[in-house]
Protein backbone atom coordinates (compact mmCIF):
# COMPACT_ATOMS: atom_id res chain seq x y z
CA UNK A 1 0.00 0.00 0.00
CA UNK A 2 1.44 4.00 -1.03
CA UNK A 3 0.55 6.99 0.65
CA UNK A 4 1.39 10.42 -0.62
CA UNK A 5 4.09 12.70 0.86
CA UNK A 6 3.25 16.15 0.65
CA UNK A 7 5.10 18.88 1.69
CA UNK A 8 3.63 22.08 3.74
CA UNK A 9 2.71 24.00 0.79
CA UNK A 10 0.11 20.95 0.20
CA UNK A 11 2.05 20.02 -3.31
CA UNK A 12 2.58 16.46 -3.55
CA UNK A 13 6.06 14.95 -3.68
CA UNK A 14 6.62 11.47 -3.96
CA UNK A 15 5.04 8.23 -2.75
CA UNK A 16 5.64 6.02 0.13
CA UNK A 17 5.36 2.53 0.41
CA UNK A 18 3.90 1.31 3.95
CA UNK A 19 4.50 -2.00 5.25
CA UNK A 20 1.62 -4.16 5.27
CA UNK A 21 2.45 -6.06 8.86
CA UNK A 22 1.68 -2.22 9.74
CA UNK A 23 -0.96 -0.92 7.83
CA UNK A 24 -2.47 -3.92 7.02
CA UNK A 25 -2.83 -5.24 10.54
CA UNK A 26 -6.42 -6.47 11.17
CA UNK A 27 -8.26 -4.37 13.56
CA UNK A 28 -8.61 -5.18 16.89
CA UNK A 29 -11.34 -3.24 18.91
CA UNK A 30 -10.65 -5.03 22.43
CA UNK A 31 -7.15 -4.52 22.30
CA UNK A 32 -7.08 -0.89 21.49
CA UNK A 33 -9.19 -0.50 24.52
CA UNK A 34 -7.22 -2.41 26.32
CA UNK A 35 -4.25 -0.36 25.61
CA UNK A 36 -6.33 2.93 26.15
CA UNK A 37 -7.39 2.15 29.34
CA UNK A 38 -4.10 1.25 29.93
CA UNK A 39 -2.24 4.81 28.69
CA UNK A 40 -5.56 6.53 30.66
CA UNK A 41 -5.06 4.63 34.10
CA UNK A 42 -0.96 5.74 33.94
CA UNK A 43 -1.91 8.89 33.69
CA UNK A 44 -3.69 9.14 37.15
CA UNK A 45 -1.55 10.71 39.73
CA UNK A 46 -2.65 8.43 42.47
CA UNK A 47 -1.86 11.08 45.25
CA UNK A 48 -5.01 10.96 47.21
CA UNK A 49 -5.06 10.19 50.80
CA UNK A 50 -7.30 9.85 53.59
CA UNK A 51 -6.69 10.36 57.23
CA UNK A 52 -7.38 7.06 59.17
CA UNK A 53 -7.99 6.82 63.32
CA UNK A 54 -4.32 6.84 63.78
CA UNK A 55 -3.05 9.62 61.50
CA UNK A 56 -5.78 11.93 63.03
CA UNK A 57 -4.48 14.39 65.58
CA UNK A 58 -5.90 14.30 69.16
CA UNK A 59 -7.71 11.15 70.47
CA UNK A 60 -5.41 10.06 73.03
CA UNK A 61 -7.70 10.03 76.50
CA UNK A 62 -10.23 7.71 76.77
CA UNK A 63 -13.25 10.47 76.79
CA UNK A 64 -14.83 8.74 79.99
CA UNK A 65 -14.38 5.72 81.93
CA UNK A 66 -15.78 2.14 80.40
CA UNK A 67 -18.75 1.68 83.14
CA UNK A 68 -21.05 3.25 85.49
CA UNK A 69 -22.16 6.46 82.78
CA UNK A 70 -24.82 4.71 80.89
CA UNK A 71 -23.42 5.53 77.64
CA UNK A 72 -21.54 3.34 75.41
CA UNK A 73 -18.41 2.27 75.80
CA UNK A 74 -15.24 4.83 74.08
CA UNK A 75 -11.52 4.41 73.75
CA UNK A 76 -10.73 7.33 71.42
CA UNK A 77 -12.57 10.54 70.08
CA UNK A 78 -10.86 9.88 66.78
CA UNK A 79 -13.13 6.83 65.89
CA UNK A 80 -14.43 6.98 62.44
CA UNK A 81 -18.13 7.31 64.00
CA UNK A 82 -17.15 10.51 65.74
CA UNK A 83 -17.34 13.81 64.33
CA UNK A 84 -13.62 14.84 63.15
CA UNK A 85 -12.95 11.36 63.37
CA UNK A 86 -10.47 9.28 60.94
CA UNK A 87 -12.10 7.92 57.57
CA UNK A 88 -13.15 4.23 57.21
CA UNK A 89 -11.47 2.44 53.94
CA UNK A 90 -10.98 5.61 52.38
CA UNK A 91 -8.35 6.40 49.39
CA UNK A 92 -4.64 5.55 49.83
CA UNK A 93 -1.97 6.39 47.23
CA UNK A 94 -1.19 4.32 44.92
CA UNK A 95 -0.57 3.35 41.31
CA UNK A 96 -3.28 3.09 38.66
CA UNK A 97 -1.00 1.10 36.04
CA UNK A 98 -2.18 -1.64 34.31
CA UNK A 99 -0.16 -4.65 32.99
CA UNK A 100 -0.30 -4.35 29.25
CA UNK A 101 2.77 -6.32 27.29
CA UNK A 102 4.75 -4.92 24.84
CA UNK A 103 4.02 -6.90 22.59
CA UNK A 104 0.23 -6.26 23.23
CA UNK A 105 0.88 -1.89 23.20
CA UNK A 106 2.69 -2.96 19.76
CA UNK A 107 -0.21 -4.45 18.16
CA UNK A 108 -2.66 -1.94 19.84
CA UNK A 109 -0.86 0.47 18.02
CA UNK A 110 -0.52 -1.39 14.75
CA UNK A 111 -4.39 -1.89 14.82
CA UNK A 112 -5.29 1.61 15.44
CA UNK A 113 -2.51 3.20 12.73
CA UNK A 114 -4.51 0.78 10.24
CA UNK A 115 -8.03 2.15 10.92
CA UNK A 116 -6.63 5.98 10.52
CA UNK A 117 -5.22 5.05 7.17
CA UNK A 118 -8.74 3.34 5.98
CA UNK A 119 -10.16 6.45 7.47
CA UNK A 120 -7.77 9.18 5.74
CA UNK A 121 -6.30 10.39 8.97
CA UNK A 122 -2.79 10.45 8.24
CA UNK A 123 -0.97 12.90 6.66
CA UNK A 124 2.86 12.30 5.65
CA UNK A 125 4.86 15.21 5.12
CA UNK A 126 8.26 15.25 3.50
CA UNK A 127 9.15 17.38 6.35
CA UNK A 128 8.40 19.29 9.03
CA UNK A 129 11.50 21.63 9.72
CA UNK A 130 9.44 25.41 10.25
CA UNK A 131 11.24 28.32 9.32
CA UNK A 132 9.23 30.04 12.58
CA UNK A 133 8.14 28.89 16.21
CA UNK A 134 4.77 31.34 15.92
CA UNK A 135 1.88 29.49 16.71
CA UNK A 136 -0.38 31.13 13.83
CA UNK A 137 1.94 30.18 11.07
CA UNK A 138 2.07 26.39 12.23
CA UNK A 139 -1.69 27.22 12.14
CA UNK A 140 -2.14 28.48 8.93
CA UNK A 141 -0.10 25.99 7.31
CA UNK A 142 -1.93 23.10 9.01
CA UNK A 143 -5.13 25.07 7.74
CA UNK A 144 -3.85 24.47 4.33
CA UNK A 145 -3.24 21.29 4.46
CA UNK A 146 -7.04 20.90 5.65
CA UNK A 147 -5.67 19.71 9.21
CA UNK A 148 -8.55 21.36 11.51
CA UNK A 149 -9.16 20.52 14.98
CA UNK A 150 -7.36 18.40 17.57
CA UNK A 151 -3.89 16.76 15.56
CA UNK A 152 -1.13 14.43 16.59
CA UNK A 153 2.35 15.62 15.06
CA UNK A 154 4.99 13.43 15.16
CA UNK A 155 8.31 14.49 14.19
CA UNK A 156 12.20 14.10 15.98
CA UNK A 157 12.31 15.61 19.93
CA UNK A 158 15.13 18.03 18.37
CA UNK A 159 12.83 20.47 16.57
CA UNK A 160 12.64 23.15 18.77
CA UNK A 161 10.44 25.21 16.57
CA UNK A 162 7.41 22.61 16.01
CA UNK A 163 7.59 22.05 19.96
CA UNK A 164 6.87 25.61 20.44
CA UNK A 165 4.64 26.66 17.70
CA UNK A 166 2.44 23.72 19.08
CA UNK A 167 2.43 23.79 22.60
CA UNK A 168 0.19 27.31 22.94
CA UNK A 169 -2.33 25.50 20.32
CA UNK A 170 -4.14 23.48 23.38
CA UNK A 171 -5.53 21.32 19.80
CA UNK A 172 -2.25 20.21 18.73
CA UNK A 173 0.20 17.41 20.45
CA UNK A 174 3.56 17.11 19.05
CA UNK A 175 5.47 14.15 19.94
CA UNK A 176 8.67 12.23 19.42
CA UNK A 177 8.28 9.36 16.92
CA UNK A 178 8.92 7.10 19.74
CA UNK A 179 6.61 8.56 22.11
CA UNK A 180 3.49 7.92 19.51
CA UNK A 181 0.57 6.02 21.68
CA UNK A 182 -2.81 4.65 20.62
CA UNK A 183 -4.75 7.42 22.63
CA UNK A 184 -3.56 9.95 21.24
CA UNK A 185 -4.33 8.15 17.83
CA UNK A 186 -7.44 7.36 18.41
CA UNK A 187 -8.52 10.46 20.03
CA UNK A 188 -7.09 12.99 17.28
CA UNK A 189 -9.03 13.09 14.02
CA UNK A 190 -5.79 14.00 12.28
CA UNK A 191 -2.00 12.22 12.84
CA UNK A 192 0.51 14.39 10.77
CA UNK A 193 3.96 12.52 10.42
CA UNK A 194 7.29 13.83 9.06
CA UNK A 195 9.01 11.66 7.10
CA UNK A 196 11.80 10.99 9.11
CA UNK A 197 9.51 10.32 12.00
CA UNK A 198 7.46 7.19 10.43
CA UNK A 199 9.84 5.55 9.42
CA UNK A 200 11.54 5.85 12.86
CA UNK A 201 8.54 4.69 14.00
CA UNK A 202 7.93 1.46 11.55
CA UNK A 203 11.52 0.28 12.70
CA UNK A 204 10.00 -0.43 16.19
CA UNK A 205 6.75 -1.62 14.56
CA UNK A 206 8.21 -4.35 12.13
CA UNK A 207 10.30 -5.85 14.85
Amino acid sequence: MKITVKNLANEPVKELDLPESVFGYPYNEHLIHVAVEAVRAAQRAGTHKTKTRSAVSGGGRKPWRQKGTGRARVGSTRSPIWRSGGTTHGPQPRSYEKGVTPREKRNALKSALSRALVEERILVLDSLALPSHKTRDLAAGFAGLGVEGKALVVDERGNENLVLAARNNPKLKAVDALAVNVYDVVDRPHVVFSEQALSRLLEVLER
